[in-house]
């Protein structure tokens, strides 16, 4: 079959039967309920890297915490990062959290209503400012995300690879020549990330019950598992950490993370990092100060393994819990401070010195 003499066609159908399937199968999420940008942007951002299953609460409790933009401006950023702890990716926080301050101070609290304008905003890229164009102002702007580039491949047999320049713009002036047969463009942009979500799913999508099974390029020639085309992910690379978790009676020594690396702004241990993993503590090059701190302190147990597997990263950690005597009152090294149990819990911290810190310190 030649699909491009029959893509005319396809296109003049897509968008509304889309919409009709939406109809009848959208999932009742909280952000669909609103035209608000503010909780939409909210929503957006807190989607990104994150499923709906696990996005659902946090929106929940953000709202809850910041029920408008004006109230997220206003928020000490060390809690906001905390409500946000387990998403990853934190800058996604601390743009949330400088926007808002943009849009109250600068904006009078209203954020712009068009698509060119939003994409000014820190933080928001094509995606978002069309999500935002749309659902909140019903701007006749597409989605172009992850599952709207399966079911664009699929559906119309683009076998571009999905991470090039070239690609990018041949889904994009699809998506734009889709939308224009919309009824409604929030509806329509809902309805394909929806279908991409729940439908034609990466893995075993549900060809059988599929509205689109008759006109669907990658159906009709067997070729679902192989579009869209994608570029291998870069490997993994391995970072080996050593943790020293100096603790005092019911406090803990930790200290906040600076710099560019991952975590910027969480609170964690003092740190080592070595090329390769370390089978013992004694094999640690330590500084003075940490190295005396070791010998006047117990170790209370053998080192414990924990791992976080980040976007392209793997975090390796050996964690040495000792105990400081109480008696001893001479200066923590640089950077570490004391926290009580309490409060420590109410830091913003990586999810793996949370676990820790839950299964072998409270």
């Amino acid at each position: 079959m030649n699909w491009q003499s029959d893509l005319n066609v396809t296109e003049t159908t897509f968008a509304p039967t889309l919409e009709r399937w939406y109809e009848r199968h959208k999932r009742d999420l909280p952000w669909r309920h609103t035209r608000d940008p503010y909780r939409i942007w909210l929503s957006e951002i807190i989607l990104q890297q994150t499923r709906v299953v696990q996005g659902k609460p946090y929106y929940e409790r953000f709202v809850e915490s910041y029920p408008t933009v004006a109230d997220m401006a206003r928020a000490d950023e060390r809690e906001l990062l905390r409500l946000w702890q387990g998403l990853g990716y934190y800058s996604r926080a601390r743009n949330l959290h400088q926007t808002a301050r943009y849009v109250t101070e600068q904006l009078g609290e209203k954020f712009p209503d068009t698509y060119h304008d939003l994409l000014k905003m820190k933080g928001i890229g094509a995606y978002t400012a069309a999500a935002i164009a749309s659902f909140a102002f019903g701007e006749r702007v597409p989605v172009v995300d992850g599952n709207v580039y399966r079911v664009l491949a699929r559906v119309f047999g683009i076998e571009e690879d999905i991470t090039t320049t070239g690609a990018k713009k041949t889904f994009a002036a699809l998506a734009t020549r889709l939308i224009q047969a919309a009824d409604d463009p929030a509806t329509y942009n809902q309805s394909i990330m929806e279908f991409g979500a729940i439908q034609c799913t990466p893995v075993a999508p549900d060809c059988l019950l599929c509205p689109l099974q008759q006109q669907c390029a990658a159906y009709l020639t067997g070729r679902q598992h192989l579009l869209p085309v994608k570029a291998k992910k870069a490997p993994v690379r391995n970072r080996y950490f050593t943790y020293l978790v100096f603790r005092k009676g019911d406090q803990i020594a930790m200290r906040e993370r600076s710099g560019q690396d991952i975590w910027q702004n969480l609170y964690d241990f003092y740190l080592l990092e070595t090329d390769e993993p370390k089978a013992a503590l004694r094999e640690l090059v330590l500084s003075e100060a940490v190295q005396k701190l070791v010998e006047q302190s117990v170790l209370t147990a053998p080192p414990v393994a924990v791992t976080q597997l980040l976007s392209h990263q793997r975090i390796n950690a050996q964690v040495y819990l000792l105990d400081v005597p109480e008696e001893l009152s001479g200066a923590l090294p640089p950077g570490l401070s004391w926290y009580s149990l309490a409060d420590a819990e109410q830091l913003p911290k990586p999810v793996l010195i949370t676990n820790y810190l839950v299964r072998y310190v409270a």
